[in-house]
């Protein structure tokens, strides 16, 4: 089967479309609100007040939540397709929210779309889909991170609804959020892969406090991720999103797009990194020449470029992986840009730092922005570890011990291997000589 990452005329139109309207509306956006949480207030009237025009004009364009389906509202387009526009979103705060595929709303909007009630999608889907709410995903627990053998946040049923108890920590954009959708276990006696849950809880119900606000980074005075106690939370048992003990089920299928979406926008954020070095060594003059006379200079410049394009291609063959077989029989491949995205951005937001000196170094340049992004990119979704460690185990299935002594490989053995294999026609040639 040919691999092809080719695109039609007519969608290679919209994304010089894209890449025009990012550009002149929502670049400077970026500079005017750069912090990413205030993507997600939608009670921001100062913020909301440019974006609502933006979103109206991407969705007169057809091109609003391109990763749902048309009966969702979005266009459906396939992960490559989806690659090459996420490319162009990722180096903007602003630029998923104006085109309606944030995280973690896109993945709670697939979640509520298929095992959502329909007073549920009325009252949560709709308006995440509309672009009016937000939404957290809060699976994450303080004693153990994102290992679910760990996880003691669970839910009893009694009666018409479920009781929730237990801790969730770094709930994404918690405080302002509409609702949540929690990892929960529901039967602590079988494995915890079957044994897990995901419900729904409105923001607000009795029972589901804030312990505190967390930020990523060094700010002062909390962020928007939240630190949560549930004490004796209940909700209907209508709640329960998928059957009870499928919450892994959904959380991989849902985790799977989300790793490879992360991958796409990284593409785009390190392109910006080397666009921002290639400036910079043409521009800055040492010892009466410019940096880009330099032979280390060009050298790092080089291996940016080459890293970006093998990771280019890394993720938009796993895109298509993904497209032709499923994100559950691509898992190796989603599983290796997992790995990879982190490492890249940090390579090449260092270099790009670096070679813009002390001014790199301040806060006048987004590099600190960058390599933040590299270091939590390493964590969001599962460590980097994990995904390296379950690669490698998935991939050495397909090996088996030598039979020999010796590696099969072993030059000795297969010379004696092919003497044997040709003895008589060697034979026959010698005798002759």
């Amino acid at each position: 089967m040919a691999i092809d990452f080719s695109l039609e005329p007519e969608f290679q139109q919209q994304l010089e479309w894209i890449d025009d309207f990012v550009r002149r509306e929502v670049e400077p956006l970026d500079a005017l609100f750069p912090e990413v949480d205030m993507t997600y207030d939608k009670a921001n009237e100062l913020c909301q007040g440019l974006v609502r025009p933006l979103q109206q004009q991407v969705k007169e364009r057809g091109l609003w939540a391109m990763h749902l389906p048309a009966s969702l509202g979005g266009m459906g387009i396939d992960n490559v397709h989806l690659a090459y526009v996420n490319e162009i979103l990722g180096r903007t705060v602003w630029g998923p929210s104006v085109f309606g595929c944030q995280a973690p709303d896109s993945g709670n909007a697939e979640i509520l779309a298929h095992f959502g009630t329909a007073e549920q999608r009325a009252e949560y889907l709709q308006p995440l889909l509309d672009g009016r709410i937000s939404s957290t995903y809060a699976m994450t627990e303080p004693q153990g991170g994102a290992d679910p053998f760990n996880f003691t946040c669970t839910a009893v049923r009694d009666g018409d609804d479920w009781v929730i108890n237990g801790q969730k920590w770094f709930a994404s954009n918690y405080t302002m959020a509409s609702f949540l959708i929690v990892m929960v276990i529901t039967n602590p006696e079988v494995p915890v892969y079957h044994g897990a849950s995901m419900i729904l809880v409105p923001k607000g119900t009795p029972g589901l406090e804030l312990i505190r606000a967390v930020a990523v980074g060094p700010e002062h005075g909390g962020g928007s991720h939240g630190y949560l106690q549930f004490t004796d939370c209940r909700v209907p048992a209508t709640n329960l999103l998928g059957d009870e003990g499928s919450g892994f089920q959904i959380a991989q299928t849902r985790l799977g797009g989300g790793r490879l979406h992360h991958a796409m926008r990284t593409v785009g954020m390190c392109k910006w990194a080397l666009d921002m070095m290639g400036e910079r060594i043409v521009s800055r003059k040492t010892k009466g020449k410019p940096l880009a006379d330099q032979q280390t200079v060009r050298h790092a410049f080089a291996d940016t470029w080459i890293q970006l394009e093998q990771f280019r291609l890394q993720v938009l063959h796993a895109s298509w992986q993904c497209d032709r077989h499923g994100y559950d029989k691509a898992r190796e491949y989603v599983a290796g840009i997992k790995v990879a995205t982190p490492k890249t951005m940090m390579d090449i937001a260092y270099r790009a730092l670096h070679l813009h000196g002390s001014l790199g170094a301040s806060n006048e340049m987004p590099f600190h922005r960058l390599m933040l992004s590299g270091i939590a990119l390493g964590l969001a979704d599962g460590p980097t570890e994990v995904h390296k460690d379950n690669l490698a185990k998935k991939l050495l299935k397909g090996y088996r011990p030598s039979p020999g002594l010796f590696p099969t490989a072993h030059l000795p053995t297969r010379v004696e291997a092919a003497r044997e294999k040709y003895a008589d026609y060697l034979e026959q040639h010698l005798a002759n000589a």
